[in-house]
């Protein structure tokens, strides 16, 4: 396996931590603990930047095609969506019902773009 199978699989490896220390995080219930959410923030910034530089290295390799430009572009949206709806309701004021719906979605969606858009790059050509 090269350097760039490790680097999408370890990506992947990221984003599905982010989904089981996000599991973790809401069977713990509010007040937040303070270790498991700064572990979910951390490893959720991590994953991000991670996936971000590992698809820009892959870009200077040899350009994206459209649809792996497409992909990564949603699933970059996608994961500022989950990122901000996080933020909204971990805070201790009430958010609408559309902010918590949105923040148990998106992970779902994020998630599966992140799959797809792995799926293309490691299956280029």
């Amino acid at each position: 396996m090269g350097t760039t199978q490790l680097r999408i699989v370890g990506a992947g490896l990221f984003f599905l931590s982010i989904f089981l220390s996000g599991f973790w995080l809401s069977r713990s219930g509010k007040p937040y603990s303070v270790i498991i959410f700064n572990i979910h923030k951390l490893v959720s910034l991590a994953a991000v930047v991670f996936l971000i530089i590992t698809i820009y290295q892959i870009n200077q390799v040899a350009k994206l095609s459209a649809i792996e430009l497409i992909a990564s572009v949603v699933t970059g949206l996608l994961s500022l969506g989950t990122i901000v709806s996080g933020g909204l309701v971990s805070i201790d004021k009430p958010v609408p019902a559309a902010i918590s719906m949105m923040h148990k979605l998106f992970p779902y969606l994020t998630v599966l773009s992140t799959a797809v858009t792995l799926y293309l790059l490691l299956s280029r050509k």
